[in-house]
Formats: structure tokens, sequence, C-alpha cells
């Protein structure tokens, strides 16, 4: 009986250690994650905090129960230590897929498209297209979505053949080779967004949030600034972007489907 629990004992605390350890390194990859590929609105918008979660459990939980069922000191040295490197390597190579998973979808544009805007991800853009893309615009971002626009189409054939596309499954907002700067889409940016007054009149129930979405990106209290909005589209989420009707700058996001 004594050995028994001396055996569990140590086995507890070498799953624990392992946990510890598990636990830092998930810490460090969702510093990754959240700091530099799905930042704030877009771990909400584009579900990486899912994907994160479910990567995270899988890892950590899988690398100390494989240890707590392997360790063993009664073990040869050389044997203990082939278990656990197996362990280790099988853990860093699901940690390392897991990844991989939430860096292909990861958000890359906030995209402009003709009257809302479309948060583009990595896995949404056809790989062959790339090289249409404006030389500025073919790299995907590593630290977050850049913003971008679609162009208006150059005749109807083109507008025929990507408004099929469209309603077959990519978005324009995802074709490079419409892609084009923010900037140059300025004027139909401002056609298309209407007052933040009108916002608050359809959705009395949200001004609290958009008061404080305001607030947090520090211009609740400048009332000199023109805000209105424009309809936002996620992965399967809406919401709207809220902005500057001078500069069109984009100032935060709140979760509403305006549309």
């Amino acid at each position: 009986m004594f050995a028994f629990s001396a055996s569990l004992k140590s086995r507890l605390l070498a799953a624990s250690i392992h946990f510890t350890l598990s636990l830092i390194v998930a810490a460090l990859a969702a510093g990754l994650v959240f700091a530099l590929w799905y930042p704030y609105p877009y771990r909400e918008i584009s579900g990486g905090r899912e994907l994160f979660f479910i990567v995270v459990v899988v890892d950590v939980i899988m690398g100390p129960l494989l240890t707590l069922a392997v360790f063993n000191r009664g073990k040869p040295v050389s044997e203990l230590r082939r278990d656990l490197m197996v362990i280790g390597v099988l853990q860093v190579a699901a940690l390392a897929y897991g990844l991989w998973t939430v860096s292909a979808a990861r958000p890359v544009y906030l995209a402009f498209e003709l009257d809302r805007f479309r948060v583009v991800h990595a896995v949404d853009i056809p790989e062959e297209e790339m090289g249409l893309a404006p030389p500025e615009l073919r790299h995907l971002p590593w630290t977050g979505p850049v913003l971008l626009s679609v162009r208006n189409f150059k005749n109807q054939q083109e507008s025929g053949d990507a408004t099929l596309a469209a309603l077959q499954g990519f978005p324009l907002g995802t074709r490079p080779f419409l892609w084009q700067s923010y900037e140059k889409a300025n004027p139909q940016i401002l056609n298309v967004a209407k007052p933040l007054s009108d916002l608050k009149t359809r959705f009395p129930a949200k001004a609290d949030a958009i008061d404080a979405a305001l607030k947090s990106a520090s211009v609740g209290g400048n009332t000199n600034r023109p805000i209105g909005y424009v309809p936002m589209t996620g992965r399967d989420k809406f919401w709207t972007v809220l902005l500057d009707l001078h500069t069109t700058e984009v100032i935060a996001f709140v979760p509403i489907d305006s549309f």
C-alpha cells in the first residue's frame, strides 16, 4: 500500500509539473494569437478565441495525462526519458498543428466592399489569385487585419463573373484582383456611412455599448468629431464599424447587426 501511494504521489507530482509547464507554453501561445493574429474584436468576430481554446484544452490536458499514465520511478532512466520525450514530441506536434490551423484561419484584411466592411481571412483567399493583387497587398499580414477596399468593376463581364463567384461563396473582398488601397474608396465609404445618431435611434438598448466602444477608443468626449457607421460581415457574425466621417478612419467596433 505504501509503495502504491508513493508511486501515485510521484506520478501526480510529475503530471502537475508537466501541467504547469504546459500552461506557461499555452500562455505564450495566447500572447501570439491574441496580440498579433486575432486582436480585438477579431478574436470574437473570427472565432479565434474558440479555435485557440480547443487547441489549448487538448494540448494542455493531453500531455499531463500521458505523463500521469507512464511515469514510474521504477523504470530504467533511459526508458523513462524515452517515454517522456515521446510525450513531449507528441504534445509539441499537436500544438504546432493547432497553431497552424489557427493561423490559417486568421483575419488578414478588413475590406470595404460596396456597402459594407468584410473581414477577410487567410483561408478565404484563392492562392492562385494572389499574384493579381497590387504589389503592396501580395503578402498576407501577420499582425492583424489591414484596411483595403474593393475597386469598381472595369466592365459588365467582370461584374457578372465576380457577382456569380460571390454567390458561390467567394465574396468580392476575398478576390485579390479587385483589391485596392483603402483610401481610394473614401468617397464611396462616406456615401454609404450613416450618422451615429441613426444607429442609436435604431438600437436604443445598445446606446451604452456604443458609447463604451467610443470611450475605449478615446473619442467618447470628442463631440466635434463626426462619427458614422457601416455594417460589417465576419465569418458568421455581423458587427458594426464606427468611423470618422471626415477621414473614414476606423475608430471602433460594436456587436450590432446594423444591416
